[in-house]
């Protein structure tokens, strides 16, 4: 299980820093005047050259990549029940997130951006959450009913 997790945490952080690639893309075409938008300005007066910016930035993408990545090694613990698994996968994704946000500025900067931020994260999370269980108790479903036609 431990060899599970390294592996995924490392494909995690090539996943996450080509998210950053992406993110960034899109954010040049919406607003970058036909320029690639590398870092956004608070991140870009932290430093003094643009690429030790980058860099903090591709570290951040690639701390979330890796953490989200090797928190999916939670969802194949069968012995545990889903409330476990869900509660487990949770606190790690958002022990990770939050911060990542915060020092990305990817939220005000403030309690009640920080409050805001964690609201949407955990709409989103508990969205993805319930898309995911319908589409595996379909699953299951369906494999259940072919079993019973098949006996």
């Amino acid at each position: 299980m431990k060899k599970k997790i390294v592996l995924r945490g490392l494909l995690g952080v090539s996943l996450g820093i080509s998210l950053y690639f992406v993110v960034m893309l899109i954010i040049s075409l919406a607003m970058g005047s036909g320029y690639f938008v590398a870092v956004i300005p608070e991140i870009a007066e932290m430093f003094n050259t643009e690429l030790n910016a980058i860099m903090f930035n591709a570290m951040l993408y690639a701390v979330l990549g890796c953490s989200f990545a090797a928190a999916s090694v939670i969802w194949e613990m069968d012995n545990w029940s889903i409330a476990k698994q869900t509660v487990t996968h949770f606190v790690i994704t958002a022990s990770t997130m939050m911060p990542v946000a915060w020092f990305g500025h990817w939220m005000e900067r403030t309690l009640i951006g920080f409050i805001i931020y964690f609201i949407v994260f955990v709409a989103i999370f508990v969205a993805i959450w319930l898309i995911q269980y319908f589409i595996w108790r379909s699953k299951i479903n369906a494999l259940n009913k072919n079993i019973k036609t098949r006996q």
